[in-house]
């Protein structure tokens, strides 16, 4: 072959990081790497599989599908090889020369350059095909993609480049040569390997093989897994460890699943179902990219991976298979949008979905673990499923002013509100700052119990007009409240006197006449009982909070609605510039402490004064005045 025949190309910059970090790995579990090369296999060979749907000249040669290993000692050389897809010039830089998988991207990016810690992120990541660099010095790949003649060589001994060089391949498929590194003989040992396959690789629905001469006295390949489907094997001949390496296989993850959901349905439509909610969030789970990922076969034959209408987006943590057998063999994926049976196959894996959430919801602590990992995912049904908000509802856990670090159901808040209160009580915001919000005052003096709402899905769904048990959800920040009919706590104490009703009139008057149209109304607040002042939305305006989001995805400095200032009649700041009002000689006399309360007000909130540069020389010239 012509040196001009053969290309030398460097990886991208995340797979060199990324190789660096396999080459120099001390991660104890190695195994992992025959676990990924014998699951790619496998995708390989479902593919070839549906592409033969509507070419079946692509397996007439061979139309057996398996996975072989063959063990050299004397060369230090194990090699994998498949008769699936297999993949063309392009798709092999596609495939190993980059990063084409959005989740492994989010692996790279948390890549830290402390050795220690880089090396846990192995054990909470499926490090795919590059997993092979931790226990060999130089990888060969020769593939041969179905339905082409020519095959080529990929080769990297997993530094700074790869070659990439035509090939024979007398069939398709691909074969990866692993050359060992010194220290790794254990994978060339047949034992070690039978057992790697049998722990990881048993529930693989198509025989794995150790080819004859691999030990002395092999003389006839060996099959080393069950090569059946495990979904349709029966419930009670599923061992935990089985299912586990299932959800690694689909899910390429390498974590535990949080729950695995087993089951047939029959009447009038049949399908199994083998779904897993994972026990730990993935890296791209906020991507938005990211969509549900469920693997679709029919009567055993893959068809996709890659079917939207199978899940709604709000459940796309989800992982698993189904397999229908109603659906036509050879449905193209544009019909499965469409199709009247997958619409009932995605209500029924929706409805087993949440009714498992349900029963597992009896467990506080457990449930909490999912609820920290995906409740932000879920609520986004909230809003985009009209029709099981309710089941929704149910499952949904909240923060709250009285639950310190846990999170409580709906159940919970309703069971525990105040004599005469009628609606469920929220605020929306950071995390950080909605606890000690001014806005909460009146309801902690009253006792009120408020959700603590600080997802940025929340700020829609509570605006959807949504109810639980009767009870609507109502803003602390929007509206007029009305607490009056919800008597004190025994321990609100109290309280102080109010200013002189007409002397807070004239200072609401002059602060309207000074604020125009920077507020959309000046009113005394039911709402604050220790801060002098704050702002809320109108009933019918948008709730500040969710302005702000907006505002930031449209990237626009553009201001929001006029708010309405609310001032506490008992504050002695108010209390002060109220007896003020009361002798001024006009309103032009208060303008500035008008100007500083809105600031004041705006600041709480998270934002800064309108006018910067005003506010300090207001700031400074009352203090001047102050200690004049």
């Amino acid at each position: 072959m012509t040196a001009e025949a053969i290309e030398t190309r460097g990886f991208e910059t995340e797979v060199a990081r990324l190789l660096h970090l396999m080459v120099h790995s001390v991660y104890s579990d190695k195994d992992i790497f025959l676990r990924e090369l014998i699951s790619n296999a496998s995708d390989a060979c479902d593919k070839l599989r549906y592409e033969a749907l509507t070419d079946a000249s692509l397996t007439a040669d061979d139309p057996g599908f398996r996975v072989e290993i063959a063990i050299d000692r004397a060369a230090r050389t194990l090699t994998i090889s498949d008769n699936g897809i297999g993949m063309s010039h392009d798709e092999l830089i596609a495939n190993l020369g980059t990063i084409a998988r959005s989740g492994t991207s989010a692996f790279v990016e948390q890549l830290s350059g402390d050795e220690n810690k880089d090396m846990n992120l192995i054990g909470r990541f499926g490090v795919g095909f590059y997993s092979v660099f931790m226990v060999a010095g130089r990888v060969e790949v020769v593939s041969r993609r179905a339905g082409e003649a020519q095959a080529h060589a990929w080769e990297s001994e997993g530094t700074g480049t790869y070659t990439l060089r035509p090939a024979e391949r007398a069939t398709r498929g691909t074969t990866i040569i692993l050359h060992m590194r010194e220290g790794e003989d254990e994978f060339l040992d047949p034992w070690r390997l039978k057992r790697i396959v049998k722990t990881y690789s048993d529930h693989i629905a198509l025989p794995v093989i150790l080819k004859a001469g691999a030990d002395e006295g092999q003389t006839e390949d060996e099959t080393l897994n069950a090569a059946s489907a495990l979904w349709t094997r029966p419930k009670s001949d599923i061992t935990a460890e089985q299912y586990t390496e299932f959800y690694r296989h689909v899910g390429h993850a390498v974590d535990e699943p949080w729950a695995t959901i087993h089951w047939k349905a029959e009447g009038t439509i049949e399908y199994t179902g083998l779904l897993f909610i994972p026990g730990s969030r993935p890296f791209d789970l906020f991507d938005p990219k990211r969509q549900s990922r469920l693997k679709l076969y029919v009567r055993r034959v893959f068809i996709t991976d890659d079917c939207e209408s199978l899940l709604p987006g709000y459940m796309r943590f989800v992982r698993g298979i189904v397999d229908s057998a109603d659906l036509p063999l050879n449905i193209s994926r544009e019909m499965l949008q469409e199709s009247a049976l997958t619409a009932k196959i995605r209500a029924g894996l929706v409805k087993k979905i949440l009714s498992e959430l349900e029963k597992r919801s009896a467990d506080v602590a457990a449930y909490r673990t999912f609820w920290d990992a995906f409740g932000p995912v879920l609520k986004e049904g909230l809003y985009e499923d009209f029709e099981r908000r309710e089941q929704i509802l149910k499952i949904a856990r909240f923060r709250s002013t009285k639950s310190g670090d846990d999170v409580i159901s709906l159940a919970d808040y309703v069971a525990r509100m105040r004599p005469n209160q009628t609606a469920i009580h929220f605020i929306t915001g950071d995390a950080a700052t909605i606890a000690s919000s001014p806005q909460l005052e009146a309801f902690k003096a009253r006792d009120v119990e408020v959700l603590l709402l600080s997802d940025p899905i929340d700020d829609f769904w509570t605006g959807a007009g949504l109810d639980f048990e009767g009870k609507p959800f109502q803003s602390v920040t929007r509206g007029d409240i009305d607490l009056s009919l919800i008597p004190e706590a025994e321990d609100a104490g109290e309280k102080a006197a109010e200013a002189p009703e007409a002397d807070i009139a004239t200072l609401i008057g002059a602060a309207k006449l000074a604020l125009g149209e920077a507020v959309k109304d000046v009113r005394v607040s039911k709402r604050l009982t220790d801060s002098a002042v704050c702002l809320v939305a109108d009933a019918n305006d948008m709730d500040m909070h969710l302005a702000r989001l907006m505002r930031a995805a449209k990237g626009t400095g553009a201001a929001d609605a006029p708010r309405i200032l609310e001032i506490n009649p008992r504050h002695p700041l108010v209390k002060a510039l109220a007896i003020r009002a009361a002798a001024a000689a006009s309103a032009d006399d208060l303008a500035d402490a008008a100007h500083l309360l809105l600031d004041q007000a705006r600041i709480i909130e998270g934002e800064g004064p309108q006018d910067p540069i005003a506010f300090a020389r207001r700031l400074s010239d009352m203090m001047v005045r102050a200690v004049g």
